[in-house]
């Protein structure tokens, strides 16, 4: 099985293809010990045989899934970052897969049908948006049994609480300027929050823009929301960092899905840039999956999907170096099970 060609045209400011994270990984240069490789491909041959073994007895695949995503997790944990990718591909391609690949959000996920990891359609996946709802019935039964445990994992919950958490922030800022809010969303996906949130069916925002470097979803986000209020356009990182777009001052500016495609180098010059959009009171939020996800193992081996996990101490250590703090109040939190870090500046 192989991953679709891209069909964006990628700054590669954000490292949203493994060809991208993998060539810009901190721990490239570093030698992957035989002894340590060998160990672990090991334990990985008799962790993948076992969930085959079992997905061939019928065994039911709440007995299976899970624990093969702990295992996955284990074994990542405890090898190095050179092990570790070398042993991706030996996942990648044991048979197990075929069962696997059975469950559309894997199956979506490890084949990129947009070309590139983590694209909005797999977020509609996860979060059980309607417009999924035929590609999720296609499934095969077995597949339909493992998509039950994947999209109930805590990664994935996490990010329908993500979704929340940017309807009530926009909620809240429609509030808070009396109707007239301006707001701005970086790398905004399909915007599905636009569709949860109350304040704009109420008419309480005064402009929306949402900025994705990928036109089809920018064109989902015209059919689905787009009019007067938002404003879906086709914008990259490189694009924010080279003032490509006269976008006004904005009093929420936000980017939920992005930062964890960002070296930190780039993070830092990206919230440099956004935080120049807020007006005074104005707020910016970015999201991460934090370094306490549980699921990466899994994520980079059978979903192909590369994510550059963070603690509350990296988030801070952006907000540090980004902004003086003199003229911003800061804040950082986890969302309710630890899967997302979040980072909230607002401008004094």
């Amino acid at each position: 099985m192989v991953a679709a060609k891209s069909l964006v045209n990628f700054d590669e400011h954000s490292l949203i293809t493994n060809e991208l994270f993998n060539r810009h990984s901190l721990d490239a240069i570093e030698a992957a010990g035989d002894d340590d490789l060998r160990e672990a491909a090991g334990q990985l041959s008799i962790i993948l045989e076992l969930a085959r073994q079992s997905f061939e007895k019928s065994t039911p695949a709440v007995k299976i899934v899970p624990k093969l995503v702990a295992d996955l997790h284990r074994v990542r944990g405890s090898s190095s970052t050179a092990v570790w990718q070398k042993l991706v591909p030996f996942v990648q391609n044991h048979a197990v897969g075929q069962f696997l690949f059975q469950d559309p959000l894997t199956h979506w996920s490890f084949t990129k049908p947009r070309g590139y990891s983590g694209d909005a359609s797999l977020l509609d996946i996860y979060y059980k948006h309607p417009s999924m709802n035929e590609h999720i019935g296609e499934a095969s039964a077995l597949g339909k049994e493992i998509y039950a445990c994947t999209v109930n994992d805590p990664a994935c919950a996490a990010g329908r609480e993500r979704c929340e958490i940017l309807a009530r922030t926009v909620d809240e800022t429609a509030e808070r300027t009396g109707g007239t809010a301006e707001i701005l969303a970086v790398a905004a996906g399909h915007l599905r929050e636009a569709q949860i949130c109350r304040s704009l069916s109420a008419n309480r925002i005064k402009r929306w823009v949402a900025l994705d470097q990928d036109p089809v979803s920018v064109g989902t986000m015209t059919r689905d929301v787009g009019g007067a209020v938002v404003e879906p356009m086709i914008g990259s990182v490189l694009g924010l960092l080279k003032r490509s777009y006269d976008l006004g001052q904005f009093d929420l500016v936000y980017a939920s899905g992005l930062y964890d495609y960002l070296q930190q180098k780039i993070a830092v010059k990206l919230l440099q840039r956004l935080a120049e959009f807020l007006r005074p009171g104005g707020q910016f939020l970015f999201a991460n999956f934090s370094d306490e996800v549980t699921s990466d193992g899994y994520m980079e081996t059978f979903m192909d999907w590369q994510l550059i996990l963070r603690s509350a101490d990296d988030m801070w250590e952006i907000i540090n170096m980004s902004v003086d703090r003199n003229q911003f109040d800061c804040d950082v939190f986890y969302g309710e099970n630890r899967n997302i870090v979040y980072g909230t500046l607002r401008r004094k």
